[in-house]
């Protein structure tokens, strides 16, 4: 019998992503779909062949026939949508970043070890196989011992953010987290705890240097692993021109590749330089969700868990906690100035 997932917010990460994902992966079935405007919720229903559609996530979540729950509403509703899963006996599988903060990461955690429901979170770089191959290099002593990390991902500023009365969610703080660092950055900073493990040292500098929204667009970060690794990156939402590569040096040679853009893997080692071209599937997540399934059904283990999400999302806290702090205090500063 098929894993019968429920969706709770049906937006534009589904449609190609992951909805059709957990409708293709093995011993999977999608069988009901919520969103608050109804008529989008039918729509979505009707267009992929799903069963049932609410307006109403606690109906969703209730519902008997649905044995999972996959929750893609923005993040500020990530914990309270996944610890209600759980506590009605249902697994868990939450978009990224897994919660506004690590402390909402916690509560999720402890919801999951007191009902004993798993949680999954969408880190599905973890499962792709030009990022399985990337670790396989690395693994096989491909550069010898790395030795450091250098991370780039910049962006020209949107024309979405011209109008700052309605800004895109992603650049919110209070619905997103943070800003692009958080929506984007988490992706790469959770690929290298898939790669060399927990970040043991954090530091970093945030700043709003173009002003366009109030979340961060520029963040300069340095960091090492418990193996001896160290690194730095950089990331800038308002830059000239796009950029995004992730290069690993090792005492015989450097391995690059990019976190979003599907560029050939280039590994230079011992002289000569290969490149290696893997193309990520149509559904990007269907790898993971593969994973988690067989996880589900007793037949494997899906490597990105709300464990190792909860540790991306403590770094993302300390590279932005002086950042969310002067934040703060402004805007406490500015309601004291309007009493």
């Amino acid at each position: 019998m098929s894993l019968r997932w429920g969706i709770v917010g049906c937006g534009d990460v589904t449609e190609v992503k992951s909805g059709p994902a957990l409708q293709q992966a093995t011993g999977s079935a999608l069988v009901a779909v919520m969103r608050r405007d109804a008529a989008k919720a039918e729509d979505y229903a009707r267009r992929h062949g799903v069963p049932r559609w609410y307006d109403d996530a606690d109906a969703l979540i209730a519902d008997p026939q649905v044995d999972a729950v996959y929750v893609a509403t923005p993040p500020s509703t990530h914990a309270r949508y996944a610890i209600q899963a759980m506590r009605a006996g249902k697994p868990a599988y939450v978009e990224k970043p897994m919660a506004l903060d690590a402390t909402e990461c916690e509560a999720m955690l402890e919801a999951s070890r007191a009902t004993g429901m798993p949680l999954f979170v969408a880190y599905y770089r973890r499962a792709l196989p030009r990022f399985l191959k990337v670790r396989e290099l690395l693994q096989a002593g491909a550069i010898g011992t790395p030795r450091h990390v250098r991370i780039a991902l910049h962006r020209t500023l949107d024309t979405r953010y011209a109008d700052g009365a309605s800004l895109p969610w992603r650049v919110r703080p209070e619905i997103a987290g943070g800003g692009l660092f958080v929506d984007l950055g988490s992706h790469t900073l959770d690929l290298l705890d898939f790669l060399f493990g927990p970040m043991v040292e954090v530091g970093g500098q945030a700043r709003s240097v173009s002003g366009a929204y109030p979340a961060e667009d520029t963040v300069a970060m340095s960091f090492e692993f418990a193996n001896g690794v160290r690194g730095e990156g950089d990331w800038c939402f308002c830059s000239d021109a796009r950029r995004d590569v992730v290069e690993i040096t090792g005492e015989r040679g450097r391995l690059a590749f990019a976190t979003f853009d599907e560029v050939p893997i280039v590994l230079e080692a011992d002289g000569r330089e290969q490149r290696f071209e893997i193309p990520n599937p149509r559904h990007i997540q269907l790898p993971l969700v593969e994973t988690l399934v067989a996880q589900l059904r007793g037949e494997g283990r899906c490597p990105s868990t709300g464990e190792s999400a909860a540790r991306t999302t403590r770094v993302i806290d300390a590279v932005l906690r002086d950042f969310r702090n002067a934040a703060s205090a402004g805007a406490r500063g500015a309601g004291d100035a309007l009493r």
